[in-house]
């Protein structure tokens, strides 16, 4: 049940992102960064702790967590700290997952060919 609720959850955010692809003239840039706010919009809202209860790591990989990561970051660290641990809370979550992705990038450029 958990793979199916994964794959349900994230085949519509998938099926969503292409739909506004294909119907607006919005780049893949865009259509990441709406995703992002959502996330983050979500995470405000109390519902993505929902989603991820109910879709577990497919709500996890994919890009409106980085948003959810961002926001909970920040909310934590303006808990802990004020207005100050608002800006440190939203960089250490941050800085994780960016460095995360610069070195998985690095690895897989190792690996890979790239296609001209």
């Amino acid at each position: 049940m958990n793979y199916l609720s994964a794959f349900i959850f994230t085949g519509i955010t998938c099926f969503l992102a292409q739909l506004i692809l294909d119907n607006t003239k919005l780049t893949p840039g865009h259509v990441t960064s709406i995703f992002t706010m959502l996330g983050a919009l979500f995470g405000f809202l109390g519902l993505y702790d929902k989603f991820i209860s109910f879709a577990g790591a497919g709500a996890t990989t994919i890009i409106s967590n980085f948003g959810y990561s961002l926001y909970k970051g920040a909310y934590l660290g303006f808990q802990e700290q004020g207005i100050i641990g608002l800006f440190s809370g939203l960089l250490t979550k941050g800085s994780c997952a960016i460095a995360s992705v610069v070195v998985f990038s690095f690895v897989f450029v190792m690996i890979f060919k790239p296609r001209d």
